[in-house]
């Protein structure tokens, strides 16, 4: 009798780890251990099997007290604090919807914002200043790669628990929104450079306005966008709907709008009278710029955002000289046919829109299973049956979003029409190409984001900071490239009457 006591004892002293410090913090390793290779807490309570029909209870109770700790130590860890969790499973109708929102959502922005060029282009501060039709394009592709990487991070950090408890919360956003306004200022600047270099023109009313003009509209956007991102990630949440899905269309479209607006009103106000207002401007460089060793300081003290704010220049930057090739396909094709300027903004934004939800899926996909470097596919090619033909979730994702490609451009590019933005008569040779060329551009940015996504997963790195800004920029090449090959082929000529541009 004494003898099955002191099992019972014993059994009980094994179960219960709050009473011996030293078996706590083993367990405790261990657990972090399993859950850092993928596994579930489901495999942690079969590996005690053999104890629970003694004390089923008591090991709950230990495995729940133990889940705060691991929380903690996960929280200081190599995947930026995110804790793993399983993902849920979506069916392709509710990815399809999910998605599909968005998606035509973006669409309609990416119109406005060229209906809104159309406008804001016969200003008398877009007269004067030549440079501002070379900054809009910089700015608005440096910007949206920005909020595009800020979105898929977002994405990832709520899709892997990285924003389930309220300090996760707080670091992760607060880390995020002082990183983006110190990336948003200096890209700001790079893009305004450009546009001078470009243009050779180092007068200093013009540096003057167009530096002020551009790092206020980058600033206020960022904030802005910043915040929305925000909200719509934990509003998703809430409903229970993938952030992925939602949260990359909606920087994309509403980026290119909010900070084409607020770069041609400033840069209008400032213009009065034909005249710079030149000490308005200086207010405006020093109050922006100066906070931006402040910005970078506090960025470079979150665990979160750390790496970001060293390494995330590069792929943006190399991004920018990608889609050169694109703005020198269409400087080119402009010159042949100008209603092309219309229909590049359309093609090129469906390709960027859903090849960064896939890709932001992709990349939250293997967060949940590990940490850049560690875990990763076994296989690793380029081709179309792993794209869209095998059993993976991925594949099945992509079809859905090519599902949206035929439909969704015919739609736009009637919309673009019935605007009068293409100043052109739309044939059925015309259309038929369009959409073949834009259904090209997804199935190659579709491939190579599956491919490149795991390939710079297993080089160590973030696809989250490093995927997205390369795919969007070889979707402008691409779309460009296959646009302006329509053009061609379907016969479409300067010469033609309904080809110009009217003013």
């Amino acid at each position: 009798m004494s003898g099955n006591t002191e099992t019972c004892l014993a059994a009980t002293d094994v179960s219960t780890v709050s009473e011996d410090g030293g078996r706590r913090r083993q367990a405790v390793v261990e657990l972090v251990e399993i859950l850092d290779m993928g596994n579930s807490l489901q495999q942690l309570k079969a590996r005690g099997e053999v104890e629970e029909e003694e004390g089923p209870e008591e090991d709950d109770k230990a495995d729940s007290a133990l889940l705060p700790e691991v929380t903690a130590i996960q929280s200081t860890s190599s995947n930026g604090g995110h804790a793993h969790k399983e993902l849920r499973t979506e069916s392709i109708l509710i990815t399809f919807i999910q998605v599909c929102v968005p998606f035509l959502i973006a669409g309609f922005g990416t119109v406005a914002a060229g209906r809104l060029l159309d406008e804001v282009q016969r200003w008398s501060v877009y007269e004067e200043f030549n440079e501002l039709f070379i900054l809009v394009p910089a700015l608005l592709g440096l910007k949206g790669n920005l909020e595009m990487t800020l979105a898929s991070r977002l994405s990832t950090a709520a899709n892997t628990g990285g924003l389930d408890t309220w300090s996760s919360w707080w670091r992760c956003t607060w880390g995020n929104l002082v990183l983006i306004q110190a990336q948003a200022l200096v890209v700001a600047l790079l893009a305004t450079a450009i546009a001078l270099v470009v243009e050779q023109d180092f007068s200093p009313s013009h540096i003057l306005l167009l530096v002020s003009s551009s790092v206020f509209s980058a600033s206020v956007a960022s904030a802005l966008l910043a915040s929305l991102m925000i909200l719509i990630i934990l509003t998703s949440q809430r409903l229970r709907i993938n952030p992925d899905n939602v949260a990359t269309p909606f920087a994309a479209s509403l980026g290119d709008l909010v900070t084409l607006g607020l770069l041609s009103m400033v840069a209008q106000g400032l213009y009065r009278n034909e005249v710079v207002h030149v000490p308005m401007a200086i207010a405006l460089v020093t109050i922006l710029l100066v906070p931006i060793p402040l910005w970078c300081y506090l960025a470079y003290q979150n665990p979160i955002t750390h790496n970001v704010l060293l390494f995330g220049w590069i792929p943006v930057i190399a991004a920018m000289c990608i889609s050169s090739g694109g703005g020198f396909v269409l400087a080119k094709a402009i010159g042949e046919w100008p209603s092309i300027a219309a229909y590049t903004p359309i093609i090129n934004g469906i390709g960027g829109n859903l090849v960064a939800v896939q890709a932001s899926r992709i990349s939250t996909s293997l967060h949940s299973n590990g940490v850049p470097g560690v875990q990763h596919s076994s296989q690793m090619y380029l081709g179309p049956h792993r794209t869209f033909f095998s059993l993976r979730q991925d594949s099945k994702t992509a079809v859905v979003l090519m599902l949206l490609v035929i439909p969704g451009s015919a739609l736009f590019l009637f919309v673009v029409h019935a605007m009068d933005l293409g100043h052109t008569v739309l044939t059925p040779p015309f259309m038929a190409g369009y959409v073949l060329a834009a259904v090209l551009q997804v199935v190659v940015l579709l491939m190579v984001a599956d491919w490149m996504v795991h390939y710079v997963w297993k080089m160590g790195w973030d696809p989250d900071n490093i995927a997205i800004p390369f795919l969007t920029a070889l979707g402008d090449l691409l779309g460009t490239s296959f646009l302006a090959l329509c053009f061609l082929i379907t016969g479409r000529s300067r010469s033609s009457p309904t080809n110009h541009i009217t003013s």
